[in-house]
């Protein structure tokens, strides 16, 4: 076995080790992630070719935590684990966010990502490992990557920030964010916090990215040491410059003008833009399109969005005329619907939402039964987003993992200001 390690060391002592060459040997990347009792093994696999007609990167994050990992049996009747819980699909989600813009535009391969946690005993929060994690299995690889990066945890307890911090210190902070950066930038920032300035929350940003600076120089010395500076080649498109040149030089003007003509109305802007294309299209045969179709398609999607920005940059105008400075109009109605204990509608625009607010016994409370986490919730959020909200012709298939990570960020914003969850 040709196992190479590197190790972190954190501010206060604790270290955490990057380790490959040892498991999955079958995948394109592995590595085993330890801090302490906690195991995270990652694992990367891509496919050699992109699907014909593919235009976008085919990526899928997925984080799981074994119940044995802290000496547990799953919950329910087979002892199995079942499907996703809602808080290993917000971490697969903050992986995912902070790795699908450094794949290259051009590498449409479907490529799948697997953090899982194998070992932990509830002191050390796993989930500010697994960017990390997703990040080195990638940089061991041979899948082009514009990375690493890495996630971590700031917490700003007694005044002082504390980089991934543990379970029982962070339920003294007053202050709780997820930063993800590269060497050189910072990608996204989630998270909760009491009422803090802008300067506070600005240096916890600074803290959180020299932290991942070291994670991200170690990322690239494991790599160097696994024999995977080089990466693999591939060719998933097909491109035409004159092509690309000549649907500019025909479209862009058309499309400048519905840029900026200040429509209001979002379906008529879409027909309209929709037949710019369609009149280009027109002067091809059906041979020619049969070739060409998926490329012109593309090409004007390009110019559509150079139309959009320029409108704003040049014109200061956005699509329904308004100026860079002014918001769509807003309205609201409370007591809506006389059946829920509340209701009400909030319009932005074209958007609306229809919100009801229900009050509960201790009967109602959800149980939470997971790996690393037990207790109750008395405080609840639940998002929909269902087809119709757009005027798309399809079939509800049940709560997807955008309609979670959306639901959350409310969930967390409204969550310090419900009274009851702090009794």
């Amino acid at each position: 076995m040709n196992v190479v390690t590197k190790t972190i060391t954190l501010g206060d002592g604790r270290t955490i080790t990057i380790e490959t060459g040892k498991l999955a040997k079958q995948a394109d990347g592995a590595v085993m992630v330890t801090m302490g009792k906690t195991m995270l093994l990652a694992t990367v696999c891509s496919a050699k070719d992109a699907a014909p007609g593919t235009d976008f990167m085919p990526l899928s994050v997925d984080y799981k935590e074994k119940f044995a990992a802290n000496g547990r049996f799953p919950g329910g009747f087979t002892r199995r684990e079942g499907r996703a819980s809602d808080y290993e699909i917000l971490v697969s989600r903050l992986v995912d966010r902070a790795l699908r813009p450094l794949f290259p535009d051009d590498y449409h391969a479907e490529t799948f990502v697997n953090v899982t946690l194998y070992s932990a005993d509830g002191e050390d929060m796993p989930d500010a490992l697994a960017g990390l994690a997703a990040s080195a299995a990638i940089a061991v690889s041979d899948i082009p990557f514009h990375g690493p990066i890495s996630e971590v945890r700031v917490a700003r307890i007694d005044g002082k920030f504390v980089i991934n911090p543990t379970f029982e210190a962070l339920e003294k902070a007053d202050m709780d964010i997820m930063v993800a950066a590269t060497l050189d930038n910072i990608m996204m920032v989630e998270g909760e916090m009491k009422e803090v300035s802008e300067m506070d929350l600005l240096e916890a940003m600074r803290v959180a990215h020299e932290a991942i600076k070291v994670h991200c120089q170690a990322q690239l010395e494991l790599m160097e040491a696994a024999g995977k500076t080089v990466k693999r080649t591939y060719c998933h498109e097909v491109n035409d410059e004159a092509l690309r040149q000549d649907v500019h030089n025909k479209t862009f003007a058309k499309a400048y003008a519905l840029a900026t003509a200040c429509n209001t109305d979002k379906h008529a802007r879409s027909e309209n833009f929709e037949a710019v294309l369609k009149e280009y299209k027109a002067t091809f045969s059906a041979e020619e399109l049969a070739e060409k179709e998926g490329m012109i398609n593309r090409y004007y999607h390009d110019v559509e969005k150079e139309a959009m920005r320029r409108s704003i940059l040049d014109e200061g105008k956005r699509l329904d005329g308004r100026k860079t400075t002014e918001i769509r109009p807003i309205w609201s109605e409370v007591g809506y619907l006389p059946g829920p204990h509340g209701s009400a509608v909030f319009t932005r625009g074209e958007t609306q939402s229809l919100t009801s607010v229900t009050l509960g016994t201790k009967r109602d409370e959800k149980m939470v039964d997971e790996a690393l986490m037990q207790g109750n919730e008395r405080f609840l959020l639940h998002y929909n987003f269902p087809p119709f909200s757009t005027g798309e012709a399809r079939a509800s298939r049940g709560i997807g993992r955008r309609e979670i990570g959306h639901g959350n960020l409310a969930f967390r914003a409204l969550k310090p200001m419900i009274p009851i969850i702090l009794t």
